[in-house]
């Protein structure tokens, strides 16, 4: 089944994106709208133009950050409610990064819940995902495939640890690649200091403070500069793939990406990574279907990813109503603001 644009009452997919006739209003729009609720700060997510936005208190800091600081932006915490024209509107955790949501409507008997990035695991960072329930679910399904299943995060941080160790004895760099927002905060809460210093590119710090500002216990650490070159033998630097470029011209640099797409040794190769450690902020194949389950709903919308394999899955093993969505952003992964800093 081809990629569709459906519809229901309560929710329709539009060439601007996810739109509420109800509530007058679009869910992670990509085209300017006049009202936008975000649910999360990642950039295939909160988009500049609208003419307002809605978002939990703890994307804030870095929606103004990142999209301006003179947005018209209204706050709504978890478990309370707001209502927009016939709609009614509640946050619920999801888990994917700090101020993450899914958004719930109600109006006139039917729910639907739109779930944008989420990840059903708690990490100690985010708010942990809570099961919704509703008559639609919007789900996403960027490792929508059964080959998508993450290990504990201890043993995935054991094994970080232990690249490291090697690289401090053979007197090279540690150079780990992590998104600035979300990614890289639960990589730092993860490294042990004890190791080694650990240094950060200045937009994972920019992210740190935003964070920070709105009651997020992100990490703190020194920025690395140019200064500091020629002296980080047995040092951890964690910056943005696309920063990285500066650090990786030496041969005392070993590089390494965190990323759920690193299940695939084909794309290790592919980026020339020395190392790569399976950890994302996205639900995994379990967690996917453990998500649809929860939400009791009998009508599935599938995006971002692997929307065909999963929406079939959905219909022939567990006999939902479910369909593959056309959207704008198609399994980005781990999303972020095109990572477009100059490198440290």
């Amino acid at each position: 089944m081809k990629p569709v644009s459906p519809q229901s009452r309560l929710l329709a997919f539009t060439d601007h994106g996810l739109y509420c006739p109800p509530g007058n209003f679009y869910i992670d729009p990509w085209r300017p709208v006049d009202q936008a609720l975000i649910t999360h700060a990642h950039a295939d997510h909160a988009r500049a133009g609208h003419g307002a936005y809605l978002a939990h208190p703890a994307s804030a800091s870095v929606l103004r950050a990142r999209i301006g600081a003179e947005i018209s932006l209204q706050t709504l915490p978890c478990g309370q409610s707001i209502t927009l024209q016939d709609a009614r509107v509640t946050f619920f955790p999801a888990g994917h990064i700090p101020g993450s949501v899914q958004i719930r409507i109600e109006h006139r008997g039917e729910t639907a819940v739109a779930a944008g990035d989420y990840k059903t695991t708690p990490d100690g960072l985010s708010e942990a995902w809570e099961p919704v329930r509703c008559h639609l679910f919007v789900t996403e399904s960027t490792f929508g495939l059964p080959i998508y299943h993450w290990r504990p995060e201890a043993e995935v941080f054991a094994e970080i640890h232990e690249w490291w160790r090697q690289n401090r004895e053979a007197g090279k760099t540690s150079v780990l690649l992590a998104y600035s927002l979300g990614k890289a905060q639960r990589v730092l809460r993860g490294l042990d200091r004890g190791i080694g210093p650990v240094w950060v590119h200045e937009s994972i710090q920019r992210m740190n403070d935003c964070l920070r500002a709105d009651g997020t216990d992100a990490p703190d650490f020194p920025v690395f500069r140019k200064a500091n070159r020629g002296n980080e033998s047995g040092q951890m630097i964690v910056t943005p793939p696309a920063a990285a470029d500066a650090l990786t011209r030496r041969s005392t640099v070993s590089l390494a990406q965190v990323s759920g797409w690193m299940t695939v040794r084909g794309n290790r190769r592919r980026l020339a990574l020395d190392r790569g450690f399976v950890l994302s902020d996205h639900a995994d194949w379990d967690g996917l279907n453990h998500a649809v389950a929860a939400t009791g709903a009998e009508r599935v919308w599938v995006t971002h990813g692997q929307t065909e394999a999963f929406s079939r899955w959905l219909r022939e093993e567990k006999g939902l109503d479910a369909v593959p969505v056309a959207t704008r952003f198609q399994g980005e992964g781990d999303g972020d603001n095109g990572e477009s800093e100059a490198g440290p």
